[in-house]
């Protein structure tokens, strides 16, 4: 994909979920189901995919799981399959050696675009950041990320930012803080760099509905956060995809307000929020397996799973949120995506 038509598809506002690991129960990579998953996704309607991020486990990238090369080429042979375009997106972790590798692992993959996480350059200077950016870039299209510091995250300054918004190859960012302060700091820095090339997506999973349908005028000018990239789209996708368009073309209102609220308690279930997310995976994993794409909850880490009271939460959101699942959606298809 040219890089023209990479921005031309991220500016248009995207559905994109991280995409989850599937394990047996020896904590192997389930193939079927793994593929099972991207085929929901593609299904779902979603503009891309986000493969080899947070939601899929750090650890896959460990010489002893070896899953990094394996788990994003499943991915982009099944994105082959499709007749739409999509955006493909990996992430990009480590020091520089390791993050310029990956990038250039994720070009011959085909994927479009590296969503580079910051956390291995924790006590890195700005300087260093930024040149480290840099060098990711000159190997393949970047996808900023603001993490927020409780899960491994940096606090990151309107400097670093307006900085960064300078770097030829940026395409987009995906702004994750869960913090105002610090995700107008990213908005007002990609408007004071006189990017408009550069996409701006949500992964502030406690704020999905407002970030979308908030309007920023900052000198004169606005900006919108145009799509998602996001955790919480891992599950319940297809309602997603049809909130995300529901955003895009609805006006502002109370009942979109009350809507964002729905899924940000859903995403305190799923996530975790109560114990610092130690749970956000497993609780995605929950959520899949209870539609039967996946077969049990297991991570890498096996003292990765569910914190006490998580299960509760998410029967809870089910019960009280009905219409935010797309458990029927799921169920029409389910075994075809496990056949194919």
């Amino acid at each position: 994909m040219e890089n023209s038509d990479l921005r031309h598809l991220l500016r248009q506002g995207l559905a994109i979920p991280a995409h989850p690991l599937a394990l047996n129960p020896q904590r192997k990579l389930d193939e079927r189901r793994q593929r099972a998953l991207t085929r929901y996704y593609l299904a779902a309607g979603v503009g891309g995919l986000a493969v080899g991020v947070h939601t899929t486990q750090f650890a896959i990238r460990d010489p002893a799981v070896g899953l990094f090369k394996p788990v994003l080429t499943l991915a982009a042979e099944e994105m082959d399959r499709c007749s739409r375009p999509l955006v493909r997106i990996a992430g990009i972790c480590g020091q520089t050696a390791q993050a310029v590798g990956e990038a250039v692992l994720l070009r011959e993959l085909g994927y479009h675009a590296g969503l580079l996480s910051l956390a291995a350059l924790s006590h890195s200077t700005e300087d260093a950041l930024i040149a480290h950016c840099r060098a990711v870039s000159q190997e393949i299209p970047v996808i900023g990320f603001y993490l927020q510091p409780c899960v491994g995250g940096r606090v990151l300054s309107y400097s670093f930012w307006r900085r960064f918004a300078e770097i030829e190859n940026v395409v987009a960012i995906k702004i994750a803080p869960f913090n105002r302060y610090q995700t107008f700091d990213v908005v007002r820095a990609v408007v004071e760099a006189g990017r408009d090339d550069i996409a701006l997506y949500t992964g502030n999973d406690d704020n999905i509905v407002a970030d979308l349908i908030t309007p920023f005028k900052i000198n004169g000018q606005e900006r919108r956060i145009v799509g998602g990239l996001l955790g919480h789209w891992s599950v319940w996708a297809h309602k997603a995809v049809g909130l995300l368009d529901r955003c895009k073309m609805e006006p502002a209102s109370p009942a979109l307000l009350q809507l964002g609220q729905e899924v940000t308690d859903s995403n305190a279930a799923f996530f975790d929020a109560a114990n610092g997310f130690r749970g956000c995976i497993a609780g995605l994993h929950e959520v899949l397996r209870r539609q039967g794409l996946l077969e049990g909850l297991w991570c890498l880490d096996e003292k990765e799973t569910l914190s006490p009271g998580q299960f509760e939460e998410i029967d809870r959101v089910y019960a009280a949120y009905p219409h935010l699942n797309d458990d029927a959606f799921v169920a029409r298809h389910r075994e075809e995506w496990l056949r194919g």
